[in-house]
Order: structure tokens, then C-alpha cells, then sequence
């Protein structure tokens, strides 16, 4: 089976994602996976950069991208031809992307099944791209079989009638930033948190500031809020707030280790939720997580020896991390799960649950269509 993985985003967890099931798909008997990645992802840019069978030139910005979608006609047919020269049996969409339509309108072409990944069925409050769930809308009317990474996304996405059968459930095995870290707390200082992410109204950053200035004991802990996204009073009050230091820009791809080992856990303080992707690989890393009991992360934490889940109220955060402090991590860490296992059973998870049916049902149709054509 030759499987098509692709995902056109520059930055963030989409290419990665992308390139780490591609890989893992690779690991399974019979199965060859290309990968499709745009030419400006970061992880290309790298001396480690994954092998990327179909670049694609996307855009740079928001003037860029109608750019690309003007020169659809042109862009087309060569997009084609390189696709049919993969020969692809199927293709995954790994994470929803502006550019997705002309990808699904070259499959189409071709007749090639895809299979798109949903990690959200709702805009995030202040994610740009608002047109992103309009495409997204398109883009499973057309899917031959619909992922999605937690029940919760699932459910809304029937609610919504946006999908023709329930979608198949597979949790989001870890991004893989790095190596393991020193166990937390190692380091004998502070207890060391770290909110790291897109700094957007939904990750629950005023919640954040609440809770630690409820939790006391100045000096005995310090917070880093690191990521990027539009200035805003809460980021002004956590500035202000003893012990926390932000720091509002973009974090490479190579920088995400270091930051992770820095910490002793992560705070999730969101107040709505799909799943989180930097979870799981904490998680990996050996580091806490504390994350707020909403949306999917509980149904994705709960399994989890490292997961401290609260409510998301201050009260109910604060006294999660406060029982940090007096916690000895060095000594009650839980078995870790080797993230190469994690993705192997989602890969073959996927395989059995969305590309086999898929494939079977193509091999269905074709030949339904040629005892017609013989009629």
C-alpha cells in the first residue's frame, strides 16, 4: 500500500506531525509512505530534515496565500502529474490547512481515496484564517473516511452534520521534540512551570494568572509563559505578577527541547479545548502535566501517570499546583511509554480503521462500475 501523507503548513506542530506519522506508516509491513510537506516548513530547514517526497511552494503570509489560490488553474496540472508519479493507493491530510482544497481537488482528479485528520471541529477564539472551518467543511464533504483525535471532536463534528458516518477515534501519539530530560525538580531550585503555546484567548491565560496569584509561597516557584500571539491585558497582568517572566515570540523547532527539559511541568490552563499536542509530548519528555478538565484533555490525559487534571476555575488550579511544590518528582516518576511504540500502534490503528476500509470500498466501487459499463 502507497500512502500520501501530507500537510502544507510552514510552522508549528502540522509538518512535524505529518512528518512523524509518515515515518511511522513506513515502519508497517507492505506500506510505503511519501511525504508532502511545503518548502518553507521549518523542519526542512534543518540537517535532520525528513525525506519529503512532494514539496509543495505554498505562501508567505496572507498576501501570499490569495496569491497561490489565484494561481490555481496554473498550479494544477503540474500538481497533478506529480501526485499520479507517486502512484499513491490513498492520502492523509495530517492537519487542516488554507491550501487543502487544491491538494483534495488533485486526488479527485487522480481518483485517489483521502483520509483526513480533524483536530478541531470549532475556530479557536483569535486563530487567524477564519475561512479555515469553511475549508475545512469542504474538505470533509469530500473525504473518503474522517480521524479524529478525541471523542469530543467527534461528537462535534455530528452535532454539526458535517460528516456523513461517525468518525474513527485515535489518540494523538507525542510529538517528538527531543531526548528525554532530567527528571523534574533535578535541577534542586524552584519548582519550574511553563505555559508554552499560542498566547490566544482560549488557552485560558487570565484563568492562569488567577491561579497563581492564589497559590502564595513566593520564591518557592517560577513561571514562564512562552509563545506567540497578539498582546493583551492578561499578558500585561502576568508580566506584572512576581515570579512569572513572558516571552511573546515565535519558538523554533529546535528550541522546543531545551524549553520543555527547563521545566518541571506544564500548565494547560485552557478554557475550551480539542486536544492539546504539546500534552503528549511533555509527557514524552517526562515532565508533569496540569491541565484543565475541559473539552477533549481529560479523555486524553486521564491514562497518564504525569496528568494532574483540576477544573478550570483558579481555585481548583492553583491547589493542583501547589501540591507541586511539596511533591518529590524525582523519585515517583511513572513508566514512560517509548513514543516509537505510541506512533506505531497509530499508524497501524489507522491503517486498519480508515485506510483498509477506504481502500476496500474504492476496489468495491471500480468494479461495480466496470459490471455496469459491461451491461
Amino acid at each position: 500500500m502507497k500512502v500520501l501523507v501530507w500537510q502544507w503548513g510552514r510552522r508549528g506542530a502540522g509538518p512535524l506531525l505529518a512528518a512523524q506519522l509518515a515515518n511511522a506508516l513506513r515502519s508497517i509491513p507492505r506500506t510505503e509512505a511519501f511525504l508532502s510537506l511545503s518548502t518553507g516548513a521549518e523542519i526542512l530547514q534543518g540537517n535532520d530534515a525528513p525525506d519529503c517526497a512532494l514539496p509543495v511552494e505554498t505562501y508567505d503570509g496572507a498576501a501570499g496565500l490569495v496569491w497561490r489560490l489565484l494561481q490555481a488553474p496554473v498550479v494544477m496540472p503540474r500538481l497533478v502529474r506529480r501526485i499520479s508519479a507517486l502512484d499513491p493507493d490513498v492520502a492523509i491530510c495530517a492537519m487542516l490547512g488554507p491550501l487543502d482544497l487544491l491538494c483534495a481537488a488533485a486526488l479527485r482528479w487522480l481518483r485517489i481515496p483521502m483520509v483526513v485528520i480533524v483536530h478541531d471541529a470549532e475556530r479557536h477564539p483569535g486563530e487567524n484564517y477564519p475561512f479555515l472551518m469553511m475549508v475545512q467543511r469542504r474538505l470533509l464533504r469530500s473525504a473518503d473516511a474522517i480521524v479524529t483525535l478525541s471523542q469530543h471532536v467527534a461528537m462535534r463534528l455530528v452535532k454539526q452534520a458535517t460528516v456523513r458516518s461517525r468518525p474513527s477515534v485515535l489518540r494523538l501519539p507525542p510529538l517528538v521534540f527531543g531526548a528525554a530530560a532530567p527528571p523534574p525538580k533535578a535541577h534542586g531550585g524552584p519548582l519550574r512551570l511553563l505555559f508554552f503555546g499560542r498566547l490566544l484567548p482560549y488557552k485560558g491565560l487570565g484563568l492562569l494568572k488567577a491561579a497563581v496569584s492564589e497559590m502564595g509561597r513566593p520564591g518557592q516557584w517560577v513561571l514562564r509563559v512562552v509563545g506567540s500571539g497578539p498582546e493583551s491585558n492578561e499578558l500585561d497582568a502576568l508580566r506584572a505578577t512576581t515570579g512569572v517572566t513572558v516571552e511573546n515570540r515565535w519558538v523554533p523547532d529546535g528550541e522546543i527541547t531545551t524549553l520543555i527539559a527547563w521545566a518541571d511541568a506544564i500548565v494547560l490552563p485552557y478554557v475550551e479545548a480539542s486536544q492539546s499536542g504539546v500534552a503528549p509530548g511533555a509527557v514524552t519528555a517526562g515532565r508533569i502535566v496540569v491541565a484543565t478538565r475541559v473539552g477533549g484533555l481529560a479523555e486524553q490525559l486521564r491514562d497518564h501517570g504525569l496528568a494532574r487534571l483540576c477544573d478550570p476555575h483558579p481555585q481548583s488550579l492553583a491547589t493542583a499546583l501547589r501540591r507541586l511544590l511539596d511533591e518529590d518528582l524525582t523519585t515517583s516518576m511513572p513508566h514512560i511509554s517509548d513514543p516509537r511504540r505510541d506512533w506505531y500502534r497509530f499508524a497501524t490503528d489507522l491503517v486498519d480503521q480508515a485506510l483498509v476500509p477506504v481502500l476496500r470500498h474504492d476496489v468495491k466501487a471500480s468494479l461495480s462500475n466496470r459490471r455496469l459499463g459491461a451491461v
